[in-house]
Order: structure tokens, then sequence, then C-alpha cells
């Protein structure tokens, strides 16, 4: 069988000029012609095995960016968005977008840019933040196009790990004397009384980190690295943040605090020892969370992560979902997955069971549309501290974790043992509005862009009948 061509022009040229280098330079490196180069960039000339070979060799160029780095992110998230009802009209097949992908793609880049922009119902774009976005969308956006591994944090956060496993054994103690002693702060835990609506204070004047009784042990140890990332890190979140060159200033302020709990996470669980624990233990979250002190959202949040050069993990992706199905958090990082993408998700999933079994992971084997297997591990957890009212009417905040990484990837995990990772999966989508599959028993609505048909002789399995390609 034929070996598909890899057509990889635009991530040949973004890292070319990230590089700063002219194509006569590069070409000289890589031995080959600026004019074949050149055809190259252009989608003219597929790249060779031996050249990417070459460019990972010499430029620390990661093949799986090849997918990810697709104008638009490639064909299917192009043909998502024409999917959007205002294009209803227009009838663009795969092929097209495909040949419009190779001739013209900075011109794709560019529609998906703007379709994403004016809030398009599709849009995948993992590009830098545009002025428009809200501040949420524009923070998500710059943490994936750092597929979100910051290296100068990681670096950092386990040099201050090495010395504070000198102080103590205990991470909670060694913390709460690096602040007192360094930096002159007390750590004080309060009642719910004084603090009924807070779970972490600075009170400077006192030169107190006053954390809330609600606070696990997990989540107290988080906090005071949290506050050590503010006072330690400060410079390196203060260059990453400029960079992101937000114009929301509450944009900037969620960054900032994004990158301190990343910090935070890579002090509790250095990179190199969390790596090498994942390896050992085939990524078993629980092992995790008590080998490190951490929570399973804290586990799930850092394995996104792990993209060092040289010492990469494995490729998963977070969602963090309510019981109404909306998303407070999701990083695609490295595995570049769709299920993270858009405002609806598949009742197939079993993300959504996870808040039926407390307490338990649920596992699932997916299939996309396109082809494309995950394995996925969903549970549901409890938010810290997050309850209000009182007596009978206690209403606690739950949500539902969902990590997952390529079915090819997951036969090195504990949680996929047993499974057949080559066998049967179950077929979803990316939400009824952007699922064309046909014959679905739990379908909602009908695909965005195609026409309804509505036979009253006929009933079939799903109640929307609609035109195919």
């Amino acid at each position: 069988m034929a070996r598909e061509k890899v057509l990889a022009g635009h991530a040949v040229k973004r890292l070319r000029r990230r590089l700063g280098l002219t194509q006569a330079a590069m070409a000289e490196t890589l031995d080959i012609s600026p004019s074949y180069l050149n055809l190259i960039e252009r989608n003219q000339r597929s790249l060779p095995a031996g050249l990417l070979v070459e460019l990972a060799e010499r430029y620390d160029f990661d093949a799986r960016a090849l997918a990810a780095g697709e104008p638009g992110g490639g064909a299917d998230a192009v043909r998502r968005r024409l999917g959007d009802p205002m294009f209803a009209d227009i009838d663009i097949d795969r092929a097209e977008v495909e040949e419009w992908l190779a001739a013209a793609p900075g011109g794709v880049e560019a529609f998906a840019r703007a379709f994403d922009r004016i809030g398009g119902g599709g849009g995948v774009s993992a590009a830098p933040a545009a002025t428009g976005d809200d501040p949420s969308t524009a923070v998500r956006r710059e943490i994936e196009r750092w597929r979100n591994h910051f290296p100068d944090l990681d670096a950092a956060a386990e040099a201050i790990a090495d010395d504070l496993r000198l102080v103590a054994a205990d991470l909670y103690g060694a913390l709460v004397e690096r602040l007192r002693v360094r930096h002159g702060l007390a750590i004080r835990i309060l009642p719910v009384e004084v603090m009924p609506d807070l779970l972490r204070r600075l009170d400077l004047h006192a030169r107190q980190l006053q954390l809330s009784e609600r606070l696990d042990p997990s989540a107290r140890t988080f906090a005071l690295a949290f506050q050590l990332a503010q006072l330690e890190a400060r410079t390196e979140i203060e260059a990453l943040a400029r960079g992101a060159g937000f114009s929301d200033r509450a944009a900037e302020r969620l960054f900032r605090r994004h990158l301190a709990s990343y910090f935070a996470a890579a002090i509790m669980m250095p990179y190199a020892r969390f790596l090498r624990a994942c390896e050992a233990t085939g990524y078993d979250v629980d092992i995790l969370q008590r080998r490190f002190g951490a929570g399973f959202e804290q586990v799930a949040h850092r394995l996104t992560t792990l993209q060092r050069v040289g010492a990469r993990g494995l490729a998963f992706f977070m969602i963090r979902i309510d019981r109404a199905g909306q998303s407070s958090k999701r990083f695609a990082g490295a595995s570049q997955s769709p299920l993270v993408e858009g405002e609806a998700r598949c009742p197939l999933w079993r993300l959504h069971h996870a808040f039926d079994r407390a307490g338990h992971a649920v596992t699932q084997l997916v299939e996309l549309e396109d082809g494309a297997r995950w394995f996925t591990i969903a549970r549901a957890v409890t938010a810290q501290g997050g309850a209000v009212g009182a007596g009978a009417n206690v209403v606690a905040a739950e949500f539902a974790i969902g990590l997952g990484v390529a079915a090819g990837q997951a036969g090195a995990l504990a949680a996929a043992r047993g499974v057949d990772l080559d066998g049967a999966a179950t077929p979803i989508g990316a939400g009824c509005r952007m699922c064309h599959r046909s014959a679905c028993p739990q379908r909602s609505a009908p695909p965005a862009g195609r026409a309804l048909l509505v036979n009253e002789r006929e009933r079939g399995v799903s109640a929307w009948g609609f035109a195919g390609d």
C-alpha cells in the first residue's frame, strides 16, 4: 500500500521563520537546494522521512507538530467551521478544502482566525489571542500556543523542589519554613466562620498567608506553592505575560494566575521525578496522587504538561465540565485532540457518566468521525471549599475531569490493561451540530449546514434526517 504523502510546508516555514533563517541558510544546513525547500514550503513537494529526521535532529522539530501546525487546524477543523449555518448555501466538499490548504495556507489561516474572532461555532484555532476575544478565550489560546508546557517555569520549580527536599521530607513543612525564613510570612489556618467566602488570603499587614480550614492537605500544599510562585518565579511569569501581548488587563491577570498554578504544580510534582513515576506506574493516577500528595485534578492537569525536549511523556488532554456540560478547563496540550474543542460534547462519551460513579474512574475507547481513536478516563471531583448554603440546602460544586490519549499511545497505561485498543470503539462526535453521523439514536439536532429531510411515511432510529455529503 502506498504511504500517504506528508505535506508540511506551513509547519516547516513557521519553524524556519521562528529560527530567523532564510531559505538559503536552512537549505544549506539540511544539504538540499533552496528551490527544493521552497517547493516543500509551498506544499508542492512532500516532506521525505529522511528530511523529517534531519529537521528533528538539527532543530528539535517535533514530528507530532505536523498535524497541529496545519493552517486553521487542518482540513477537519476547517470543514467544521464551514459547517456553520452562514455557509449552508455553499457546497464545499473535503477535496476542495484540501486543495485550498495546499494552494493558499495563509489564506486558510486568515479565514480561521477571522471566523474564530467573530465567535463562529466551529472554531478550533490555536492561534495567538486576538484582541476581540473574551479574557478566558484569549488566555486559553495563549496556553495552547505553548501546548501548556513552560520549560523555564519547570526548570525553576524543579530547582526549588530539590532545595525543599533537603529541608524536610514533608513538602508542606518545607514550604512553611521557606516562606517563614525567606519571605517573613507565617501560615495560619482559619475557621470557616472567619473566612466564610475565601479559601486563601495574603495579609501583608500581618505578614500572614491565611488558609481556610476547608482545604484538604493537597490543596493546602498547593496554596503554599502558589504563594511561593508569586514570590520566587515573578521574573519568569512576568516575561511570559509580557510576551503574550494581551490588550486586556483581565486576560493578563488570568494568564499570570495560570502560570503561578503551573509553577505550584511543578513544585509538588517536579518534572523529572514525576515523569519517571508516570512511566514506572503506567500513568496510574491513583498511585501518582499518593506518591506526590496531590489531588486527582492536580495530577490530571500535570499530565498535560509533559513535553520537555528529550524527555516527553504521553500527549494527554484534559477537560473539566459541570453537570450542565459546561467546560471550565480545557487543555489540549500536545495531543491537539478535538475532544476539548467547542462548547458541546457528545452524550455518548462517558465523561458525563462520571457524576454517577463518585470516586470511580470511567474508561472508554471512542472513535471520532475522521477515524481518530482515543482512550479516555473520566472521574468526578468535588471542588475544594466550593459549597454554598446551610443545612439541608448546602450545594457543593461538582465537576467531571476527562483525561485522554490517542489510542495508539494508550498501551502504556495501567488503566487500559485488558482493553483491546484495536477493537470496537464507541462512535462519537463533537456535539450534534458538528456531527454528521446518521442513524444516531441520541441525536438532539441536525448538523449545521445540512438540509433537513422530513419523511412523513417513515421514522428512523433518529428523529433527524439530513442530506448527506
